[in-house]
């Protein structure tokens, strides 16, 4: 498919239904940081009469511990699809019955009973995208399409990097680069990874999953780790920010609505998921964000420049890594690569 390549989908006929009207109460979500459209809230809280409260983490793995101590109180969250595995055998999410809900046949074939949720039991697909790094051609004229940029930054770069401060995803992208597979359970090769993580670390200005945009915008940082769809919000900003697509492969994703056990309003986060299952809705979300959406439907509703945005368009020949949710064994090697890394 020539438009739209990251993550292809099918288009599907479906079968369009409102949100329940007639809701009461409140509605608290905890989602990615700067990664919740206001005007789809503003349209939800209209539509239901729920308040919806907003609260934001900086990773997976924040999730993963917010949930795990039993605290929030959250009605819905937005684990990516290799989290949703170890938040179910935590036993933190309830069943949805995603299937029986109005517009799901609006969801792509391919992520209908995707392998981390069969049959959408506990999840429905929020956003899809990448994980490379946004770099500021302005201060550096080079080829940009490899990790040698951010673990061996050339002298313009050096000092001037920003890495996530997940564990999960820069591991992963170590991994990468170094032509090793994802979820490790090998100790040379995480060696490896610990060594040129050491290496790194001098050029490393933050380690913060949190205010990309601005780093990058302001010239805090001269090159960061990113999203694709978050390059895009920077790149309105400043044009010389280009988003790479790295030769040894971009890491993809899909991000989920899901329901903790411990919902305080579990009728109010069904009626949020159906209701974000219309295509407007969800084409919204990606206007706002920048990314692909899991609706089949939601293309005829987005903006023309998200339809021609290059970080939705991966190049011809561009490698995908689609992460994968790890052992524990692989989780303790990574945790202990991470520890040293940080102390």
């Amino acid at each position: 498919m020539k438009h739209r390549k990251l993550l292809a989908f099918a288009v599907t006929a479906a079968a369009l239904a409102a949100a329940p009207a007639g809701a009461e109460g409140k509605l608290y979500l905890y989602n990615w940081t700067d990664y919740t459209a206001p005007g789809l809230i503003e349209k939800f809280e209209k539509e239901t009469g729920v308040e919806v409260v907003l609260d934001t983490y900086d990773s997976n793995e924040t999730l993963l511990a917010k949930l795990k101590s039993g605290g929030g109180g959250y009605d819905i969250v937005v684990p990516s699809h290799n989290f949703v595995p170890i938040l179910l055998e935590e036993g933190l999410l309830q069943e949805i019955g995603a299937d029986k809900m109005p517009g799901f046949s609006n969801i792509s074939k391919a992520w209908r009973s995707p392998p981390w949720d069969p049959g959408n039991r506990y999840t429905v697909p929020w956003q899809l995208g990448s994980t490379s790094f946004t770099v500021d051609t302005g201060a550096y004229a080079g080829d940009i399409n490899t990790y040698k940029i951010l673990f061996e930054p050339p002298a313009e770069l050096q000092g001037q990097i920003g890495m996530f401060n997940s564990p999960d995803e820069v591991i992963s992208m170590a991994l990468t680069y170094l032509g090793f597979p994802l979820c490790n359970e090998n100790s040379a090769q995480m060696k490896e990874v610990r060594d040129l993580l050491v290496a790194q670390k001098p050029h490393v200005k933050v380690y913060n999953s949190d205010g990309i945009k601005d780093r990058l915008v302001s010239g805090e940082v001269l090159a960061h780790m990113n999203w694709n769809g978050y390059s895009i919000r920077a790149r309105d900003e400043k044009p010389s920010l280009h988003y790479a697509y790295p030769k040894e492969g971009v890491i993809t994703w899909v991000d989920n609505l899901a329901v903790p056990k411990d919902a305080k309003n579990p009728e109010n986060a069904k009626r949020f998921i159906a209701f974000f299952l219309r295509p407007e809705n969800a084409a919204a979300q990606s206007n706002f964000a920048g990314y692909d959406s899991g609706n089949a439907e939601a293309a005829a509703h987005l903006d023309a420049d998200k339809k021609s945005a290059p970080e939705l368009s991966t190049p011809a020949g561009a490698k995908l890594v689609f992460s994968s949710s790890c052992s524990q064994q692989a989780i303790a090697l990574q945790d202990k690569v991470w520890t040293e890394i940080k102390k």
